[in-house]
């Protein structure tokens, strides 16, 4: 701690205790490199658009911020992502089997940590944004891309730490992308250009 003396005219001499702040470069909880998980590592090197992914009806919604999606093109495409088994999305879609998908943006960074579990929600993370009725669950809006789909399997298969869950796209559309919320090494990024 440093000392600062403040005095004037009308003041006595008072002695203020400043603290100093070290900002770190690096993450102040990272573990040494030798003990990190290697596989997670890959995965966050391969980055993408971060999606949510919701189902069911007011009061009883769900959603989950993902961003290990694959999205296969074909008749019908399909959309395949990893979900964390214990996520109240993975729970309601055994019982709706339905799910809007929606790419999120730059702005809607906020809203990807609350349902990703990372960021307080007073009320819950549906009272974030501003939602429409979709057949296949809720969709935030001012979404500039978003499909409804429908699962394949009743059952989603395990995969390492999470479930799989492959959903036929029944219903996409794709607007104007204004700044797509990238995540990218644990973090999100501004793509550097559209």
């Amino acid at each position: 701690m440093a000392d600062n003396c403040v005095a004037g005219p009308e003041r006595p001499l008072r002695i203020r205790k400043v603290a100093v702040v070290t900002i770190h470069a690096q993450h102040p909880f990272l573990g040494p490199e030798s003990e990190r998980d290697q596989v997670r590592r890959l995965r966050g090197r391969l980055g993408g658009t971060v999606s949510l992914w919701t189902t069911g009806s007011a009061p009883e919604r769900a959603g989950l911020t993902v961003s290990s999606l694959l999205v296969a093109p074909g008749e019908p495409g399909h959309a395949l992502a990893l979900l964390d088994p214990d996520s109240a999305l993975a729970a309601a879609l055994q019982t709706n089997h339905v799910a809007v998908v929606q790419l999120l943006e730059w702005e809607h960074r906020g809203l990807a940590d609350a349902f990703a579990g990372q960021a307080p929600a007073p009320g819950g993370a549906f009272r974030l944004g501003q939602w429409s009725e979709t057949q296949w669950g809720p969709l935030l809006s001012g979404c500039s891309a978003w499909a409804g789909v429908r699962l394949v399997d009743r059952q989603p298969t395990a995969a390492g730490w999470s479930v799989l869950v492959d959903a036929v796209i029944e219903h996409v559309h794709v607007g104007t992308e204004v700044a797509p919320l990238v995540h990218r090494r644990g973090r999100y990024q501004r793509p550097s250009q559209p």
